[in-house]
């Protein structure tokens, strides 16, 4: 499978994002700790969803497509901690069972994780927090942890990992007495999950800051929530119509997740007026690098939040490939997230990765079409994003990648007015 792209596009019309994938999936998880049913909406329906609710209905729990985005969790019926090799390996996202397993069942075998290839994503924060709780954990072919009772701690995490803080408070809202998370990640999704636990009788104190005080329940009841907007979709999208000149409005935006976002995109020239939940993009603005005091190259660098996130750090450098100046693209937590650039260069575009973290844009330049594979979920967007603003036919193959995150990518963006067309024979 493949998409073909026509260039340039010019799109117009009013976008509505995804429930965010990064909130999804440790809520999937969590539900795991529920004695009753809870309902879940606005769940992006996306590869790595789907692979989700596969590994949650083979360790007992039934989950029910109810309709468009909706699904309906019983975790009643879990019986087993021994999660599946094959399925864990597709996504990342299987280390978030550990928590809920071992605080329900006492016990988990986890095989190691899978999910994008960019650098080193180390789970020692994930153990540390779960030792440190009172699990024994055992390192082989698989992770074997096991835990009679968890019982609450004063834990600092060696790093603000987003999953190792949501593992951490998955176990900890189950354990017995109270925990400290310091040095935790604040993330939107990670303050989604605090506030759906809450709403099933957790007690946890501090969301959205680096700091989290959790009180152990023994049991949480049912309900229903609706995950939050997907805030990198948002980002995809304001880079998207920068980039191609096009005017877009974006609904449902969780506007007080924006700022980060707004002062990345702001160092490329790139403005959008805000107004209740609703951005808007306007038409043909003049991208150009803003420099430092002192007419000094700028850098737009990501970091754990309130900064700019590491999954828009791919699209950034599409971006300023069409912004006039020269900007210094710096990622700092993965190693291999800018490898994708040589693509980019063969379409044209002025790079120079100096090494694994950074990368000199000198924009700006006229793209021409190509043909490449998306190599993980947020480069395959950006290369999609930089067919869409380039001139001539482009063809992106190991599409998946980009489905595992991007629901119905194509058909929204035909809505928009992209010729895009997903293309199912191999060649």
């Amino acid at each position: 499978m493949h998409y073909r792209i026509q260039g340039p596009a010019r799109l117009g019309g009013r976008f509505r994002p995804s429930g965010n994938k990064n909130g999804a999936l440790p809520i999937l998880a969590a539900c795991l700790l529920a004695d009753e049913p809870v309902e879940l909406d606005n769940v992006p329906e996306i590869r790595d969803v789907f692979t989700m609710i596969e590994l949650m209905r083979q360790l007992g729990a039934g989950v029910e497509h109810v309709s468009d985005n909706t699904f309906r969790v019983d975790a009643s019926g879990l019986h087993t901690g021994s999660v599946d090799p094959e399925l864990s390996r597709r996504i990342r996202a299987s280390i978030l069972l550990a928590g809920p397993l071992l605080a329900r069942l006492g016990e988990v075998v986890l095989p190691p994780p899978g999910g994008d290839v960019i650098g080193r994503r180390r789970l020692d924060t994930h153990f540390l927090a779960l030792s440190r709780l009172g699990s024994k954990v055992e390192a082989g072919e698989s992770y074997e942890l096991r835990a009679r009772e968890l019982v609450g701690a004063d834990i600092f995490l060696d790093e603000p990992s987003v999953t190792g803080t949501e593992n951490a408070i998955l176990a900890s809202v189950r354990a017995t007495g109270e925990t400290t998370l310091r040095n935790a990640a604040a993330e939107p999704h990670v303050q989604d999950l605090c506030n759906f636990l809450v709403s099933l009788g957790a007690g946890i104190e501090g969301i959205g800051t680096h700091r989290l005080t959790i009180q152990g329940v023994s049991s949480l009841g049912g309900g229903s929530w609706r995950i939050g907007t997907d805030h990198i979709e948002v980002g995809s999208m304001v880079g998207l119509a920068a980039i191609t000149g096009s005017e877009v409005i974006i609904e449902d935006v969780e506007i007080e997740h924006f700022d980060p976002l707004r002062v990345g995109f702001e160092k490329m020239g790139i403005r959008c007026m805000l107004r209740d939940r609703e951005l808007h993009v306007p038409s043909d603005q003049a991208l150009e690098v803003q420099p430092d005091l002192g007419d000094q190259i700028p850098t737009l660098g990501d970091g754990p939040w309130p900064a700019f996130p590491a999954d828009l750090m791919s699209i950034a450098l599409v971006v300023a490939t069409q912004c006039r100046g020269t900007i210094l693209i710096h990622e700092k937590l993965f190693e291999s997230r800018m490898y994708f650039a040589d693509k980019v260069i063969a379409m044209g575009a002025r790079v120079v990765l100096c090494d694994p973290h950074r990368a000199v844009v000198v924009g700006s330049s006229n793209l021409h079409g190509s043909v490449m594979e998306s190599p993980d979920i947020r480069a395959g967007m950006a290369l999609l994003i930089a067919a869409l603003a380039a001139e001539g036919e482009s063809r992106i193959y190991n599409i998946g990648q980009i489905e595992r995150g991007y629901e119905r990518i194509d058909v929204r963006l035909r809505a928009l007015g992209a010729e895009i067309e997903r293309i199912e024979a191999p060649c």
